[in-house]
């Protein structure tokens, strides 16, 4: 019976989530319409069809990373080391690129390594109880060193891949970029899971009470180590994509892509207290990102200076949610 009172007791702030996040999500495609009109009326080439869909090819670049980002912090979780999976990931597939591996192999492989990664991120936060912040920032660190020393520091460059590898960054399907297409199937499967299943109902569970979660008989750790696995998973199909796009793999790829994927997940509404947020407003929040990104380099922005933009961003973010919170809890108590 006390296991039960809990379960409903957790389920019943879940419910009210829906409505929140629906009216977030209005409220964030506002936005977006905005920053659009003032992208077309800042430059004429905002609209030209070959900026548009590389619009929409960085959208998808964010957004399928954030994803993964997205399910760690519903958990009240960071991941640091997004950004380290991918460089190895990348410098792994190119390797066996350049060894006439079959694109067979060389997919399962990557997404492979960027899985084991995140599971070891996991297994130090859930077993070894380390700070999600400490485990993967050292994560980051050594992820980095790992994709150094395999490629020697430099750069692994392939001279041909298949058709097929090489359709996965830079094919087109029915008039758009592959990539879209991945990050549309990749959204739609987080949506399910999260809405639908007793996995999702658990991440937000684990994210809102921890020790409520657990007494009403959620295995948090399971669920804890699931969610970095899913996003090593996809930071790795993110890597796949830039290596095929780009036909080198980089050790320094994806330096900072888990500030920018913190600031998707932020911005679409997702709270870093764990807890609250969904899938559509990191869809949405990836627009928004990817269409500023593309007004400030349009607007010729300093890439130095885009930076300052993107962590200024972040911490106003976590201010309004922060004072949301507060508003919240003064008014409850």
């Amino acid at each position: 019976m006390k296991a039960s009172g809990i379960g409903a007791t957790l389920l019943s702030p879940l419910r009210k989530l829906h409505v929140g996040k629906a009216l977030r999500a209005s409220g964030l495609l506002w936005v977006l319409l905005a920053m659009c009109i003032a992208a077309a009326l800042i430059s004429d080439a905002f609209l030209n069809p070959f900026n548009l869909i590389n619009v929409a090819r960085q959208i998808a670049l964010f957004g399928i990373v954030s994803v993964g980002m997205t399910f760690v912090i519903l958990t009240a979780g960071i991941d640091l080391s997004v950004g380290s999976i991918v460089a190895v990931t990348a410098v792994v597939a190119a390797l066996l690129l350049n060894a006439d591996a079959p694109v067979a192999l060389v997919i399962p492989a990557g997404l492979a390594v960027g899985l084991a990664l995140g599971a070891v991120n996991g297994i130090g936060i859930t077993i070894g109880r380390l700070p999600p912040f400490i485990m993967t920032l050292g994560m980051m660190v050594m992820g980095r060193g790992l994709a150094m020393t395999i490629s020697d520091g430099h750069p692994i460059h392939f001279q041909k891949a298949s058709a097929d590898f090489a359709w996965l960054g830079q094919g087109y399907l029915l008039g758009l970029p592959v990539p879209v297409w991945i990050f549309a199937v990749v959204a739609a499967t987080a949506y399910v899971v999260l809405r639908y299943t007793p996995f999702g109902r658990s991440i937000y569970a684990v994210g809102s009470n921890p020790e409520a979660a657990r007494l009403s008989g959620i295995n948090v750790q399971l669920t804890v180590f699931s969610v970095y696995a899913i996003s090593g998973f996809l930071s790795a199909l993110t890597a796949l994509i830039f290596v095929s796009r780009l036909t080198v793999g980089e050790p320094v790829a994806g330096v900072g892509l888990e500030l920018e994927a913190i600031a998707v997940t932020v911005i679409g509404g997702t709270s870093l207290f764990g807890g609250e947020g969904g899938i559509v407003g990191t869809v949405i929040g990836a627009a928004i990102f990817a269409v500023l990104a593309n007004i400030l380099n349009l607007a010729g922005v300093s890439p130095f200076t885009q930076q300052i933009v993107k962590g200024a961003i972040i911490v106003v973010a976590v201010l309004f949610e922060t004072q949301r919170r507060r508003r919240s809890n003064s008014a409850q108590g």
